[in-house]
């Protein structure tokens, strides 16, 4: 299913990023390096530039290898994530402590945060701020993440100010509300994301690229016999894994990582589970195209209506959209393509049809 659109190469700009942040000695870039361990060919993403400190990771995905051996297809693409290795932020960072700015420029670009929260146990690792505490860890990093966003507010707020001394429009005057708005929850150690906005203020601030407006994990590092315990922190999504454990599977044969987990009772690894999360988190999920020359994946936000998730191919495909032929994965995988259009499995959809998780799909359109 994959004819109309073999010449067409991946496009620009569309894989997720996430920047794994935390203070220092949490784990942050041991995970990083196991993350790494994972990275896809990247030269099946062309407009990828990789940098020293940026890991193109596979999103796990059994549906892709299904749909491969069912297509019988020459190579297959996951759908992949960046995940990028931030320096260590220490108190005092938005005020240009340790490696403040750079970090805070870094971070402003990704699409969420993975903050790394230390609580495991070792007396062997300095802890920066003294004893093991994830709550005030979280709260420490977040604080600093607010303060820069307090002054990327304030600086927007003056330049709006100087606007309005040539004449105060309905415009300026909604923006400026909003900005004190943002600025009062700042102030007072709240995140962007923690305040009520309208779709249309989300929209009317998304040029600042405030960093607490992002989702945000805190994936915590605990030691081995604590990673199925529950964690409380607060209305904060929470994702308990070993690091020191996720390095060492990441070391053996695949063959034997599976009987590993088992014996430790979980069906994934920490590091599938961190990959799932943030793709969950931003509200994203997957089509295929597969055929026998190629079956890969194609990440897209829910509600994706079917001209724009064929853009996300090429351009052309949602400037020229015909119609969409649709198949689900499992029709394809357990019958084949051919019994299952005979079976009736193939739909036909329009300019209006919304986008289902596990949609494997033939775009027809004008050149």
């Amino acid at each position: 299913m994959l004819e109309s659109f073999n010449e067409f190469k991946y496009p620009q700009g569309t894989m997720l990023q996430v920047g794994i942040v935390g203070l220092p000695n949490v784990g942050k870039s041991t995970l990083f390096t196991t993350l790494t361990k994972k990275q896809v060919d990247c030269e099946n993403f062309p407009f990828c530039t990789i940098e020293p400190n940026v890991g193109v990771v596979e999103v796990p995905d059994e549906r892709v290898d299904q749909l491969a051996k069912a297509s019988k297809s020459e190579k297959k693409i996951p759908a992949a994530i960046e995940f990028v290795d931030i320096a260590g932020l220490v108190r005092g960072a938005h005020k240009g402590e340790g490696l403040g700015n750079q970090f805070l420029a870094n971070i402003r670009e990704v699409d969420m945060i993975a903050h790394v929260v230390r609580g495991f146990s070792d007396s062997n690792v300095t802890h920066v701020e003294g004893e093991v505490d994830p709550e005030r860890d979280v709260e420490v990093i977040e604080l600093e993440l607010a303060m820069a966003d307090l002054v990327t507010v304030e600086k927007h707020l003056e330049r709006l100010a100087g606007k309005a001394k040539g004449g105060l429009t309905k415009d300026l005057e909604r923006d400026i509300a909003l900005c004190e708005k943002l600025k009062e929850a700042l102030g007072s150690g709240k995140l962007v994301n923690q305040v009520e906005l309208e779709e249309e203020e989300k929209l009317l601030i998304k040029h600042l690229n405030l960093l607490t407006s992002k989702p945000m994990l805190v994936v915590l590092n605990v030691d081995e016999m604590d990673i199925q315990k529950e964690y409380d922190l607060g209305d904060r999504m929470v994702l308990p894994i070993s690091i020191k454990v996720e390095s060492e599977i990441a070391e053996m044969p695949e063959s034997e990582q599976k009987d590993f987990l088992s014996s430790m009772g979980l069906e994934d690894s920490g590091l599938d589970r961190l990959i799932t999360a943030c793709y969950d988190m931003l509200g994203l999920i997957t089509y295929f195209t597969s055929g026998e020359k190629e079956t890969r994946a194609w990440t897209i936000p829910k509600k994706t209506k079917a001209p724009a998730a064929a853009g996300v191919i090429h351009t052309d495909f949602e400037a020229g959209f015909i119609r969409a032929e649709v198949m689900n994965w499992k029709d394809i995988v357990e019958m084949g393509e051919t019994a299952a259009r005979e079976a009736g499995k193939l739909r036909i959809e329009g300019k209006e049809y919304v986008m289902q998780d596990g949609d494997t799909c033939v775009f027809r359109f004008n050149n």
